[in-house]
Parts: structure tokens; C-alpha cells; sequence
């Protein structure tokens, strides 16, 4: 994954912000040929900023919640 607007060097430098940050962009802008790990979807979901409905989404996918609870 490219990205021109984030100094992924320096922030690879905090795995856990790396991780997170690199979460998010798939979420938002596209996997490409990649697949979510769910283990760390669910290790992370309450520390992604993404889109509400998105997040209700993959908590209702790996819990079975109802996702207007989260």
C-alpha cells in the first residue's frame, strides 16, 4: 500500500499505531487483494476511527451483536 500523505517510517515506529492506522485505510479505501485478519479486527475495533455504520458492521459480523449497540 502507497501513501503519500502519512510518514509510514516513523510511524512504523509504534507497531500498535502502525497496525491501527493500517487497519483503517483498508477498511476506508479498500483491501485490494488483501484480506482482513480478524484476529486483529477484534484485537482493534474499538480503536479504529472509521465510519459508524462500518464499525456496527464488524461488530455484528464477528459477535452477532446487534450493531446499533456498540
Amino acid at each position: 500500500m502507497y501513501n503519500w500523505s502519512v510518514d509510514t517510517k516513523r510511524l512504523k515506529k509504534d507497531p500498535e499505531k502502525f497496525r491501527v492506522w493500517k487497519l483503517e485505510q483498508s477498511i476506508n479505501y479498500g483491501l485490494g487483494n488483501n484480506k482482513l485478519n480478524q484476529k486483529e479486527i477484534k484485537k482493534y475495533l474499538n480503536k479504529l476511527n472509521i465510519d459508524p455504520d462500518k464499525k456496527a458492521y464488524l461488530n455484528f459480523v464477528l459477535y452477532g451483536k446487534n450493531p446499533t449497540i456498540i
